[in-house]
């Protein structure tokens, strides 16, 4: 599979109009359904490479987008998400400097 191509687990007669927020492989056990004994077997069945990580992430992307951003009323959830998102991206960017500066004593 290349980049911009269909998957090549899509069938158009099959699944319709093709959606980037749906996985068109063979459905697995959800993660919150496996027991813990089956966690390594489960893991094991995932697909590590890094074209599959991407396409993960994409399709973690539409789906946030479909369920916070594209509805016709959306509301405020979906700019806040990500104010909240880089708030704690640049805390922990900026985490060095920040851990001195709880040790200052600003009083005498």
């Amino acid at each position: 599979m290349g980049w911009g191509e269909y998957p090549p687990e899509y069938n158009a007669r099959v699944h319709g109009p093709y959606d980037p927020a749906r996985y068109y492989g063979k459905p697995d056990t959800a993660f919150g359904q496996v027991k813990l004994g089956e966690l390594g077997a489960w893991l094991g069945r995932r697909n590590k490479r890094p074209v599959a990580i991407a396409q993960a992430m994409s399709r973690a992307w539409w789906q946030w987008n479909h369920k916070f951003a594209f509805p016709r009323k959306a509301g405020i959830a979906a700019p806040m998400q990500i104010v909240c998102g880089s708030m704690l991206f640049f805390y922990i960017m900026n985490y060095g400097k920040l851990r001195h500066h709880r040790l200052y004593k600003y009083h005498w």
